[in-house]
Parts: C-alpha cells; sequence; structure tokens
C-alpha cells in the first residue's frame, strides 16, 4: 500500500480516525480491502469512487449474508446499495470489535426495519424471519406465528410493533448480540 499516503491527506486520516473506531493502519487496511472490490474503479476516482450493491455482495464477508442486501442499502447515501468508501468505512466501524452494543443496535435496527418508518411492524418481522430461514422454508402459516411470538414477547405497549426503545431492550438481553454483530477486517 505504497500509495495510501497519496490517497488520504494527514487530516482525513485524524477525521476518519474521530470518525471511527478504527485506528489509522485499520482505515488504510479498510481502504485497500474497498480498492480491491473494482480496482479500475479505485485507481481512476481513489476514495470518491462508488461501489455498486453486485461488487460489494461478493466479499467474503457478505457472501452468505442473509441480510447483505439490506446492510448496504442502510449503509448507502440514498439507499439504492451503492457504497462510497465513506460509506464503506462506516460499515466496517460499525460491525467492528470496537463499536459498541449501542451503536449496533442502532444499526440492526434500521437493517431489520425494510420499509424505513422507523418501527418494527409485522412486515418488518416476517422480511427477518424470511431472511433468517430462507425463502420457503416456512410456510406463511408458520411466520406469522413466529412473528406473533415475537410481538407477544417483545411489544411492551401493544400497539403491534416494535419501537427502536422495545429492539434495545430485547437485544440486551442477548448475550451474543455483540458478537453475531461483526465482520472481521
Amino acid at each position: 500500500m505504497g500509495n495510501s499516503q497519496q490517497t488520504f491527506t494527514e487530516a482525513e486520516l485524524e477525521e476518519y480516525q474521530d470518525c471511527t473506531f478504527f485506528t489509522r493502519k485499520e482505515i488504510l487496511h479498510v481502504y485497500q480491502r474497498f480498492s480491491q472490490l473494482s480496482p479500475t474503479k479505485a485507481a481512476a476516482e481513489g476514495s470518491s469512487a462508488q461501489l455498486t450493491y453486485e461488487e460489494m455482495a461478493v466479499m467474503p464477508e457478505l457472501m452468505e449474508n442473509p441480510f447483505k442486501q439490506r446492510i448496504c442499502e442502510v449503509f448507502s447515501d440514498n439507499g439504492d446499495g451503492e457504497l462510497s468508501f465513506d460509506n464503506y468505512l462506516d460499515l466496517f466501524s460499525v460491525f467492528s470489535e470496537g463499536a459498541p452494543r449501542d451503536v449496533k443496535a442502532a444499526y440492526a435496527f434500521k437493517i431489520y426495519d425494510f420499509d424505513n418508518d422507523g418501527w418494527l411492524g409485522r412486515h418488518d418481522l416476517e422480511c427477518t424471519i424470511r431472511c433468517l430461514t430462507g425463502e420457503n422454508q416456512l410456510t406463511p402459516q408458520e411466520i406469522d406465528d413466529v412473528t406473533q411470538k415475537v410481538l407477544d414477547e417483545s411489544d411492551l405497549d401493544g400497539d403491534g410493533r416494535l419501537s427502536f426503545v422495545e429492539f434495545e431492550h430485547v437485544v440486551s438481553r442477548a448475550p451474543d448480540f455483540i458478537n453475531t454483530f461483526h465482520i472481521r477486517i
């Protein structure tokens, strides 16, 4: 990575360190990974290159993740799944070991909020269940039963949907959440 000093100024590296849970060395490593996904774009556009969802989906860390499309949509600027280096760095930072539980929970909530309305309603929960189990693995009745069970156990105010506070309460009771919401760089 001999040209890393040409890629970022000292001020940019310091700003990235301030805005992420990464060291300077880790930021440069993340940029190297970003560049490897589309070497032609990276060579021509540097850190301003935009990676398509299709380019992102081949990453070993995302390839088998049932939420890979939602992850890319949530971290992209306009929800289309295209990621700039800043978006890519944010994604890796949130999924890093250094990110605290509350940051991970906030992004997990956004990923599960398929209709982007700020709540996890029946539709969101059904989509989440389908992602976790695979298409056509459960009958519509089974999906409905699981969705209802989640709401029965987690919907504290009985409004038929989960707020972020209710979701955060569920996550706080899941000791393995922080370890499963993780991508190693």
